[in-house]
C-alpha cells in the first residue's frame, strides 16, 4: 500500500455517537462484531463507519477497526445492562417480564451513551497507539 494507507497521518475521527453506541450495544447482543471502521486513502480528518464483521480483513483492506467501547466514556460502557445475568436468576413466567426490561433498560443506556462520546481515541497503529481527537457528527 501507498503513502496514502498511513493511519498515522490521522488526526481526527469524525462519527455519529449513534453509530458508536449502536456498534456497542449489537457486539453485546450478536454474533459477530461491530466496530467503528476507517478506510484508507487516510488523511487528516477521516469519518469512523459502522462496521459488522464475522472475519476481520484489515490485513487485506488496510482499514483502521476502531472499538466502539473506547469512543464512549468508560463508566458508561461499564454500566451496559446484562439480559444474560438476569435470565440465570429468573424463572419461566418471569423470562418475558425481564426482556422487556432489558430492552427498556438498553434504551435508556443507548441515549446516555450517546451524550458520552469521548474527546479523543488511540488508534491501533503498526508502530504502536496513534492518539486522534474525535469529532461528533449528526
Amino acid at each position: 500500500m501507498g503513502d496514502d494507507a498511513d493511519p498515522t497521518d490521522i488526526r481526527s475521527l469524525a462519527l455519529s455517537a449513534a453509530d458508536a453506541v449502536d456498534a456497542y450495544a449489537y457486539t453485546q447482543e450478536n454474533p459477530g462484531e461491530a466496530v467503528l471502521r476507517v478506510t484508507p486513502p487516510f488523511h487528516g480528518r477521516m469519518r469512523a463507519r459502522i462496521h459488522v464483521y464475522r472475519r476481520d480483513d484489515t490485513e487485506l483492506t488496510g482499514a483502521v477497526h476502531v472499538d466502539p467501547a473506547t469512543v464512549i466514556e468508560d463508566e458508561v460502557v461499564a454500566d451496559y445492562p446484562s439480559l444474560e445475568t438476569a435470565l440465570e436468576d429468573a424463572d419461566s413466567d418471569a423470562t418475558e417480564r425481564l426482556r422487556k426490561r432489558h430492552a427498556e433498560a438498553v434504551e435508556e443506556w443507548r441515549s446516555r451513551a450517546r451524550e458520552s462520546i469521548v474527546d479523543a481515541v488511540a488508534l491501533g497503529t503498526d508502530d504502536g497507539p496513534h492518539p486522534v481527537e474525535v469529532k461528533r457528527v449528526g
